[in-house]
């Protein structure tokens, strides 16, 4: 066999592989040995077969597998040998001329093939120890924590029926049907549909009209559907709803003490303030992970300047925006309403996938070199949340990832790279500092964030998982249940 590389220019790589006809007649020739005490043809003894005869039934099918198996184990072998690590799958051209096929296939012409690859670059690690971050940390007050009780005591809070007028604060229960230009719209229809007046879950103008109204009663309201609404075909638009009251309830006293705690399924007041500052400590704490984490990344991106292989670039620039059409597409906006172009967008956002890739083979090599692993057990609980993510669709995402080559990758990758982090943390300057809650969630550059602040037409276009996007969406559409206009539907799901 003959290994020939023909092309080496930056990372590219092209490799010609040459198996003379010889040689692959050799291996024929052992395989039907193997077969020979095995066949069964009529007209012959067991074992007496002629390999001449083996050849002629044979053969081409023999050479055929033998082709599936040089192509499968070859190229491995070849990068090992080489020393070099491919950045994708390489891709494999052979001969597509039907005769030159059949004169492989008996062995009367070299079988030829070519290896195409991008190299993943040698990458040389500096020293880390010159990185300095500063950790923000937030104290959280017992009045946030008692704010958060309190919120929560509103949402469990008992409501009971009344004769009189609804006001704000009342809770009603209402049937409704959405109409435009007289026609009833897909999800614009509900019933028993229970809504807090002044919660403004609603477009502008739906809840202040059932102010004043009582059980039994039925209003036709006109509201606006706002123009940035997610669905396209009610942005903007004026409708009107069939209301039909059905209940009238008020709110009861909002109590935070143990019979609070007990409906809620916990022990007791003290508890559930623990349960709650735990949460919001959690809460601080992945902000204040992220901001760390931004940091390191931004100096060892400021440190390593490198080719990346394109093809990785390509596959991570396709990702970033196949969002972005997305979120465009959900909110009903362009490249010049957010002051930029789609040629400004893409180039924008080309420099963030080449950043990505380059961290990624940073952060690759440098847990690498430190024996960063993934356990078994880190991959299933992985797996569990995302089925937990996804609940009645356990037995889809289980069989996906049988199935899928290389899914377990995406599960391991973001666990790996969180463990380089660790690691990281153990070897970089760390500085402590409180700060101010709102100090601490100001909405500052993210770490993904083009340097264009305008090129996204949302926060989290480049970040966020398109099946989470598609989850937003739906939920964006529509409030509860079916459908009624959510006031803030675009900017909840821009959030």
């Amino acid at each position: 066999m003959q290994v020939i590389e023909t092309l080496a220019e930056g990372l590219k790589r092209e490799i010609k592989v040459v198996i003379p006809a010889k040689d692959m007649e050799v291996r024929m020739n052992e395989r039907l040995a193997e077969v020979k005490d095995k066949v069964r043809i009529n007209g012959f003894r067991p074992g007496k077969v002629p390999v001449s005869h083996l050849k002629k039934v044979y053969g081409k099918s023999i050479m055929a597998d033998l082709v599936n198996e040089i192509v499968r184990d070859q190229p491995p072998a070849i990068l090992t040998e080489r020393g070099e690590k491919s950045a994708t799958q390489p891709e494999i051209a052979m001969t597509e001329d039907q005769d030159e096929a059949e004169k492989i296939l008996s062995a009367q012409a070299d079988f030829e093939f070519t290896l195409s690859y991008e190299v993943i670059p040698a990458i040389e690690l500096k020293p880390v120890n010159g990185i300095k971050v500063t950790r923000e940390v937030a104290e959280i007050s017992e009045d946030e924590v008692n704010e958060q009780i309190l919120k929560i005591a509103e949402s469990a809070r008992s409501y009971e029926a009344k004769k009189g007028k609804a006001a704000d604060g009342d809770r009603v229960t209402i049937d409704y049907l959405g109409k435009v230009d007289g026609e009833a719209f897909d999800g614009g229809k509900d019933e028993d549909a229970q809504l807090v007046l002044g919660s403004n879950r609603f477009i502008p103008g739906f809840e202040e009209q059932l102010v004043g109204l009582k059980a039994g009663d039925e209003k036709v309201i006109t509201v606006t559907f706002p123009a940035d609404y997610p669905a396209k075909n009610l942005a903007g638009k004026e409708a009107t709803f069939d209301i039909n009251v059905k209940e009238v309830a008020a709110p009861g006293e909002v109590e935070i003490n143990d019979e609070l705690a007990s409906k809620l399924g916990i022990e007791s007041a003290d508890r559930l303030k623990e349960i709650v500052r735990g949460q919001i400590e959690s809460q601080y704490g992945s902000v204040t992970r992220q901001k760390v984490k931004r940091q390191i990344l931004d100096q060892l991106d400021e440190m390593y300047q490198f080719d990346t292989p394109q093809k990785l670039v390509e596959a991570e620039f396709a990702s970033i925006w196949r969002q972005i059409e997305t979120d465009l597409s959900e909110s009903g906006k362009t490249f010049e309403d957010e002051d930029t172009t789609e040629e400004k967008a893409r180039e924008e956002y080309r420099k963030l996938a080449e950043r990505r890739v380059r961290l990624g083979l940073v952060l690759s090599e440098i847990g690498e070199k430190a024996g960063v692993e993934v356990s078994e057990d880190e991959l299933q609980r992985a797996l569990y949340a995302q089925l937990q993510q996804f609940p009645g669709q356990e037995k889809e995402i289980l069989e996906f990832f049988r199935k899928t080559p290389g899914a377990s990758a995406n599960l391991r990758a973001p666990i790996f790279e969180e463990k380089v982090i660790d690691h990281l943390l153990t070897e970089v300057d760390v500085t402590d500092k409180t700060v101010s809650k709102e100090a601490l969630l100001a909405d500052d550059e993210e770490e993904d964030k083009p340097a264009a602040k305008k090129a996204a037409p949302k926060k989290k276009a480049a970040k966020a998982e398109a099946t989470e996007a598609a989850a937003e969406g739906e939920e964006a559409a529509a409030p509860k249940k079916k459908a009624a206009p959510k006031k803030k539907a675009a900017e909840d799901s821009a959030e």
